[in-house]
């Protein structure tokens, strides 16, 4: 039937319905820019950490610089494991914090790994702390990557048994590591399958995400032990994360235990256990 002999009912249900789409289409597109401009202030939100300038290592520990191709500075803390020195090299391992933590924030790790007698180094991420440079996926994974090839030429160090933890975007960044280096194991707390995977919240494809951090495509090329833990209640990162990753895995040591995001975990003595006992299943501590 032709325009001019539709009842004009007809007529007018048809424009309203094209400009109810045009609408929509436009508040799609507009949606789908606000999240392509405003994805780097929501994954590196740099604005809720608190810097304090004046920080230094806790005792035991020193300050170690590596620098970007691009020149920026990025800093990392270390601290050799209870025991470890040149004449006595041992396991390493390489912490990756959360996305809006500092080093500053994770001197528990330096304390907790290196009593049980590895050798620590905390990495910070470009544009983080006292850290020059912007953070992106390429330019916190080459930092990391840099990082891993200063601590494994560390006399105190066994190369051949570094391990690489991350928690939250740590584990992402863990990951990205890993598909570069050769770590001896990767620990995953609390991480994303990809940043990309949350795109389907917004509606939005993933191609629009600049900085997928593809953990998933990573651990089905990763050879070496994985143990994954995660909170039933993670508020920011749902639990189905966490499974997934363990299902791409099914030889991983998956540790799925109460507690959220933020407040992980909610029983350290249990957690540390799961690490004790990961390590030494793998024959990564001290001999």
């Amino acid at each position: 039937m032709a325009d001019a002999e539709m009842p004009q009912s007809r007529r007018t249900w048809r424009r309203l319905l094209a400009r109810a789409l045009a609408v929509l289409g436009l508040a799609y597109g507009a949606s789908g820019c606000l999240l392509y401009t405003r994805q780097d202030t929501m994954l590196f939100p740099r604005q809720y950490t608190h810097l304090r300038p004046n920080t230094t290592p806790p005792t035991g520990a020193e300050s170690l610089w590596i620098t970007l191709p691009d020149g920026a500075r990025v800093e990392g803390w270390f601290r050799p494991g209870n025991g470890r020195s040149a004449s006595s090299p041992g396991p390493a391992l390489l912490y990756c914090h959360g996305n809006a933590e500092l080093i500053d924030d994770n001197t528990e790790y330096l304390r907790a790994y290196a009593a049980r007698g590895l050798s620590v180094l905390l990495i910070e991420y470009p544009g983080y702390g006292r850290s020059q440079g912007e953070p992106s996926q390429d330019s916190i994974t080459a930092a990391g990557v840099a990082f891993f090839d200063l601590l494994a030429a560390r006399p105190e160090v066994d190369p051949a048994r570094l391990v690489i933890h991350g928690k939250s975007l740590g584990g992402g960044v863990a990951a990205q590591i890993a598909a570069r280096r050769p770590a001896a194991a990767l620990i995953l707390e609390s991480t994303f399958t990809s940043v990309a995977a949350f795109a389907g919240e917004y509606f939005m494809p993933q191609w629009l995400v600049k900085h997928p951090f593809r953990t998933d495509e990573v651990l089905r090329g990763f050879d070496r032990p994985v143990l994954i833990f995660h909170g039933t209640q993670d508020e920011i990162i749902p639990v189905a994360h966490g499974r997934a990753l363990a299902s791409i895995r099914p030889d991983a040591t998956y540790l799925e235990t109460p507690g959220g995001h933020n407040d992980y975990p909610p029983d350290p003595n249990a957690y540390w256990a799961g690490i004790d006992g990961f390590l030494a299943q793998h024959s990564l501590t001290p001999r």
